[in-house]
C-alpha cells in the first residue's frame, strides 16, 4: 500500500511537470516564432547578399566594425559602448545627392557669397557668408562621417543667408566619402588631437579676419560628437549645437561649457539612445549648463541629411527651425 500511493504520487508529478514543460516549450516557440531569424552576417555574405542589405534578428542591431568594414549584429545595449570604444561605427546607406533639401531648410534674408579658404596650414574649409559687409556672428560648421561634401556646403548657404560668416571645416584633408566603406576608412584614420586643432585654427581665422563677436558650431553625426568636443576645447564659444553626436556625461568634463547647448537626437538611435541622451541633459542641468535637448520619436541615427535613406523632412524642418531661433538667442 505505501509503494502504490508513492507510485500514484509520483505519476501525478510526472504529469504535471511534463505538461508545464510542454507549455513552457509551447510558450517559447511561439515566442521564437515571432522572431524574425537571420544567418550571421558573413554567412548571409557568402550566400549572396549585399553587405549594406545583411539583416539582424529583431534583438540585435547592425554595425560595421571599424578595423574591417565588416557588418556585425551584437546587442542593442551594446552599441553605444562598442562605438565609443572605437569597435563599431553607425551603419548608414551609401551617400546619394539625389535629394535637395532646399525646400526643408529655408533661406534667410540675406544673399550669399562663398569661397574655399585656408585656414589650417594649406588645408582648405568652405567659407559663406553674407553679400553686404557687415559684422556677423561666426559659425563652425563641422561635416558628418561623409567629409565636406555638397551637402555640408549647401548647409553653410542657408546658415549664412541667416546673416552668419560660417566656415564649413575639413576635418578629412580634403577626401569626401561616397559610400560607407570609404566613409569607415576616413574615420578610422582621424586622429582626434589633430581634429581639435584643426577646428580651433578655424575658430581663429573667424575671429581674426571677420570681426565675428560671437561665435558658435554646429555638427551632425560624427561632426555633432565634433561641435562638443570644440566646446569641451575652446573657451571662445557663445553656442554649440549637436545633432546626434557622440556625448559625454561626466559632469567635470562638462563643466567647462560656459554657453547654452542645443541638442538633437533621435528615439531610435541605437549609437546614442534615449537614455545617455537624458543624463547628458540631467548633467547639464546639475552644473547650470542653459540647454535645449529634443528627442525626435520615431526616427533614427542621420534622420535631418537629406542625403540618406532615414530623411525625416518634417522632424528635419522643425529641428532645423530650432537650430535657427536658438543661434539668434544666443549669438545675435
Amino acid at each position: 500500500m505505501p509503494f502504490r500511493i508513492s507510485f500514484q504520487l509520483f505519476a501525478f508529478f510526472l504529469i504535471s511537470a511534463l505538461f508545464f514543460t510542454n507549455s513552457s516549450l509551447v510558450d517559447a516557440a511561439q515566442e521564437f516564432s515571432s522572431i524574425a531569424y537571420f544567418p550571421p552576417p558573413l554567412k548571409q555574405i557568402s550566400q549572396g547578399v549585399d553587405p549594406s542589405h545583411v539583416t539582424c534578428t529583431e534583438s540585435k542591431s547592425l554595425v560595421l566594425k571599424q578595423s574591417n568594414g565588416l557588418p556585425a549584429c551584437v546587442n542593442h545595449s551594446s552599441v553605444e559602448k562598442l562605438i565609443l570604444r572605437g569597435w563599431a561605427i553607425h551603419i548608414l546607406p551609401d551617400y546619394s545627392d539625389q535629394n535637395n533639401n532646399s525646400e526643408i531648410f529655408e533661406l534667410g534674408e540675406y544673399s550669399t557669397t562663398s569661397e574655399s579658404v585656408a585656414y589650417f596650414g594649406d588645408l582648405s574649409g568652405y567659407l559663406a557668408k553674407p553679400a553686404v559687409d557687415g559684422n556677423y556672428p561666426g559659425i563652425i560648421m563641422i561635416h558628418e562621417w561623409w567629409g565636406l561634401n555638397d551637402n555640408i556646403k549647401e548647409m553653410a548657404d542657408k546658415l549664412a543667408s541667416h546673416g552668419y560668416v560660417v566656415l564649413a571645416v575639413d576635418l578629412y584633408d580634403g577626401q569626401v566619402a561616397t559610400t560607407s566603406d570609404q566613409a569607415r576608412e576616413l574615420i578610422s584614420k582621424y586622429d582626434s588631437e589633430r581634429g581639435k586643432q584643426n577646428m580651433n585654427s578655424a575658430v581663429s581665422l573667424l575671429n581674426d579676419n571677420y570681426s565675428t563677436n560671437k561665435i558658435g558650431s554646429i555638427g551632425w553625426c560624427f561632426g555633432g560628437g565634433q561641435s562638443l568636443n570644440l566646446a569641451l576645447d575652446n573657451d571662445d564659444m557663445d553656442a554649440t549645437v549637436i545633432y546626434y553626436g557622440s556625448l559625454v556625461i561626466n559632469s567635470k568634463t562638462l563643466s567647462f561649457i560656459d554657453w547654452p547647448v542645443l541638442g538633437i537626437f533621435a528615439e531610435l538611435d541605437k549609437g546614442i539612445p534615449v537614455d545617455t541622451v537624458n543624463e547628458f541633459e540631467s548633467v547639464l542641468n546639475e552644473i547650470g549648463v542653459e540647454n535645449q535637448i529634443y528627442i525626435y520619436d520615431g526616427v533614427d541615427h542621420a534622420f535631418a541629411n537629406p542625403s540618406g535613406e532615414r530623411f525625416a523632412p518634417e522632424e528635419s524642418k522643425e529641428a532645423w527651425a530650432r537650430t535657427i531661433s536658438f543661434l539668434e538667442s544666443n549669438l545675435k
